[in-house]
């Protein structure tokens, strides 16, 4: 059962989503805070290890240490610099019982009419019951109020991606397959 009110376009509370015996109630969908970084680098590690994880089977072990020596590090000064840089992108907060439970960045291209996801994190504990989803909305919502024309993102084809393309997919987006190679020299 999903039970939903939209209050206002920052804002959808009274959620309820039952899954795997466990409910989540007021889902709250706001822009992000400072007071909010530490959240949001703390959850967006625990959320990408499986990617990297994957990253370094597909890869293997010669290739992921050149191209990811130290991914922590990386992506956390990635996402601090995204929720630091207010001119260039807009954050997105999922916070339920007033702890952050994913965030979504986003950018606007105003000149190409195009609304960019950049980054898209749930905690590992809410995954899968619709979260990731709802930011990408709120995110489609406002981009259109922006005036931009299309929205377009970015997503890995291997199994640590996996639900973040059920994301994608639910909130309507079209998939353009796509291939990179790597080979060690």
């Amino acid at each position: 059962m999903i039970q939903y009110t939209h209050m206002d376009a920052w804002r959808q509370t009274t959620r309820v989503y039952h899954c795997e015996e466990r409910t989540i109630v007021d889902l709250y969908i706001r822009p992000s805070s400072d007071a909010d970084l530490a959240a949001i680098v703390e959850l967006s590690l625990l959320a990408w290890e499986p990617v990297f994880q994957s990253f370094k089977q597909v890869l293997g072990s010669d290739i992921y240490s050149i191209l990811y020596p130290d991914w922590r590090k990386t992506q956390r000064e990635g996402v601090e610099g995204a929720c630091r840089d207010k001119e260039k992108y807009n954050v997105l907060v999922a916070e339920i019982e007033g702890g952050v439970a994913g965030f979504l960045v986003y950018e606007l291209q105003e000149k190409e009419a195009t609304g960019e996801v950049v980054l898209l994190a749930v905690h590992p504990d809410y995954q899968n019951r619709g979260i990731g989803t709802e930011l990408n909305l709120i995110a489609l919502q406002k981009m259109r109020a922006a005036g931009m024309k299309m929205a377009v993102v970015g997503t890995g084809g291997d199994e640590g991606h996996a639900p973040a393309r059920r994301s994608y997919q639910k909130a309507g987006y079209t998939a353009l397959p796509l291939v990179r190679y790597y080979k060690n020299l």
